[in-house]
This record gives structure tokens, C-alpha cells and sequence, in this order.
């Protein structure tokens, strides 16, 4: 079941918007349709879903425009992917090469089987879970905090974070640990391990409020990297 991953259909026929809905909900997905371009774009940025399946033409805000608005703004503000599966009445390639270079990530020509579009949402939301499995996201008072293993990479509020090696290494460290209180021992013992200089209590302390001041809306009453007195920090999730 896939009740935890909400799909957003925009379509403006409403034939083909209560087909796919029906088709994709008894497949155990939370669907929610809209019939126009102005409401489904707002809709995507305000509460990105885990899968759009997008019309092409729509009124007021055609289907290609929308998927580009939508891929410039996740780059520009370094959000996920959401993935876009995209439906069009025209067989024709170059839409669909149009549609693929701007990022839709699969492209289905009307009249297609319904359950054909629940097998391609399942695989992509798939790939979707396996690639986001690197990264943890946290959010607090509308300020989120996402953390991306592979691309040793963190971001605050949609903006990235140039963070050194060792901040990186002892952010990861502890997130990778919640609630859990790492002495100052133990974090130079992980972290510090090839080093040979700075292997002090200071050390961690120092790169503790480095983070602090990177990472957090008020670093003097920190949210994520708190202090247990006299032990150590824990990452409070």
C-alpha cells in the first residue's frame, strides 16, 4: 500500500481526471485532482506531493510550463525532486522530447491502461524513496534542516551551507545518532580519527559552535545541536 505518498493529478477533463484518480487510489494511493494550471502550480509549491501526473494542455498554465516553473524553483532553492509523470493526447517525438528534457521523468500518450500509470507511479516513487534515503530532512517553525550523505551537502531554509570537512563529518555523526548524548571523547575519537593535531575537548566544542552559528536560526538557544552539561551534544531530532 502506498498510503503514505500523495499523488496530485491535474487534468482538466474531467473524464480522464476521475479515471486516474480511481485507478491510482485502488492501488493505495492518497489522490488529490485539479482541473487547472494556476491551482495545481500554487498547490506544488505551497506542499510539494510525492508524484504528479500532469496534463499538458491545461488551462491558464499549460503542462510544460508548469514542469519547467517547477524544476527551476527546486534547483534554484535546492529542494528534492519531485517526480512528474506527464499525459498528452500527441504522440507526437518532439513533445515528448521536450517534455523529457525538461525533466518530466516519464511520459504516457493518452489512451493509456490505467494500471500501465500505477506500475510507472510505484517504480518511480521507488527510485524516488531509494534516492532520498541518503538525506535526512528535519523542520521546525517552518525552517527545515536537510542533510544529503552522498553529496556531503547541507542545506537550511532552501539555501546550501558551506560547511568544512570536519563540520560536515561531526553534523553527520551526530544526526546519524538521534537524542542520543556523544561525549566529547567519543565525537574526537570518530571524527578525529586520522588527525593528529587539535585532539582536545576544545577541539569539539570549538567545531560545536561553528555548526551552531551555521546551522541554526538562534545559535545561542540551539534547536538541532543541544548541550547535555558536563557529558557532551546530541542531535535532537
Amino acid at each position: 500500500m502506498y498510503d503514505e505518498h500523495r499523488v496530485l493529478v491535474v487534468d482538466d477533463d474531467e473524464g480522464v481526471r476521475t479515471g486516474v484518480s480511481w485507478a491510482l487510489e485502488a492501488d493505495g494511493f492518497v489522490v488529490h485532482a485539479m482541473q487547472n494550471g494556476v491551482d495545481a502550480l500554487a498547490s506544488i509549491e505551497s506542499a510539494p506531493p510525492s508524484l504528479v501526473v500532469l496534463d499538458l494542455s491545461l488551462p491558464g498554465i499549460g503542462g510544460l510550463d508548469i514542469l519547467r516553473q517547477v524544476r527551476s524553483r527546486e534547483e534554484r532553492e535546492g529542494r528534492l525532486r519531485v517526480p512528474i509523470i506527464i499525459l498528452s493526447g500527441r504522440d507526437g517525438e518532439t513533445d515528448r522530447i521536450v517534455g523529457l528534457d525538461l525533466g518530466a521523468d516519464d511520459y504516457l500518450v493518452k489512451p493509456f491502461s490505467p494500471g500501465e500509470l500505477a506500475a510507472r507511479a510505484r517504480s518511480l516513487l521507488r527510485r524516488a524513496t531509494a534516492y532520498v534515503s541518503t538525506a535526512a530532512t528535519f523542520a521546525v517553525n517552518g525552517v527545515g534542516v536537510e542533510i544529503d550523505r552522498d553529496a556531503r551537502e547541507v542545506w537550511v531554509d532552501g539555501s546550501l551551507v558551506d560547511l568544512t570537512a570536519k563540520e560536515f563529518d561531526l553534523l553527520d555523526y551526530l544526526e546519524s545518532r538521534p537524542r542520543r548524548v556523544c561525549t566529547r571523547e567519543e565525537l574526537l575519537a570518530a571524527v578525529w580519527t586520522t588527525s593528529s593535531q587539535w585532539k582536545t575537548p576544545a577541539t569539539v566544542t570549538e567545531h560545536i559552535y561553528r555548526l551552531r552559528q551555521k546551522i541554526e536560526v538562534e545559535p545561542s538557544r540551539p534547536r538541532w545541536l543541544r548541550t547535555v552539561r558536563a557529558v557532551g551534544y546530541r542531535w535532537e531530532a
